[in-house]
């Protein structure tokens, strides 16, 4: 296996990894869990599900070919709860996860070092994702950590627990 399979081997589990982590944060949530913010200036879990996934569609849509950051994106509008239930909040993580999915899984070690425009800055594939295994592992443990202090005692780890 080359260096650049390699690579993309390891950086789609690890993606893959981190969408399960959060899945199995949220899954120990009540719906209205999932809405819950500590104070106005904080996001809620749904939130930052809806911020993903349209950062997701917007950097994975026609990849190779446009702008990562899209002219219909409205970024700001991501960061307004407009919806009422876990299946929304689920529909959309879903949508954001098979765009990115999609593109990552056709990405080949031959793209690589091709370049890519993200927000009119250019980008090597390699580190368009790494920008976004950046990005997204940030909210991921967004998303970990406030689920956490809902359930508190409640709380089943998602790692090995302490003193295993």
């Amino acid at each position: 296996m080359s260096v650049g399979q390699e690579y993309l081997k390891v950086v789609r589990k690890q993606f893959l990894d981190m969408k399960m982590t959060a899945e199995r944060a949220m899954e120990q949530l009540s719906d209205d869990e999932l809405f819950y913010r500590l104070n106005e200036e904080s996001n809620s879990i749904a939130i930052i599900v809806k911020h993903m996934s349209g950062n997701m569609i917007s950097r994975w849509t026609d990849f190779f070919h446009s702008d990562g950051e899209k002219p219909n994106r409205d970024r700001d509008a991501e960061f307004i709860n407009d919806w009422s239930t876990r299946e929304e909040v689920l529909a959309c993580w879903e949508k954001g996860w098979n765009t990115f999915f999609t593109t990552l899984n056709e990405i080949t070690e031959n793209n690589l070092l091709k370049t890519v425009t993200i927000r009119n800055e250019p980008h090597s594939v390699i580190q368009a994702i790494e920008r976004q295994m950046y990005h997204y592992s940030y909210h991921i443990g967004q998303i970990v950590y406030i689920a956490k202090q809902i359930k508190s005692t409640d709380w089943k780890t998602l790692t090995i627990p302490r003193k295993k």
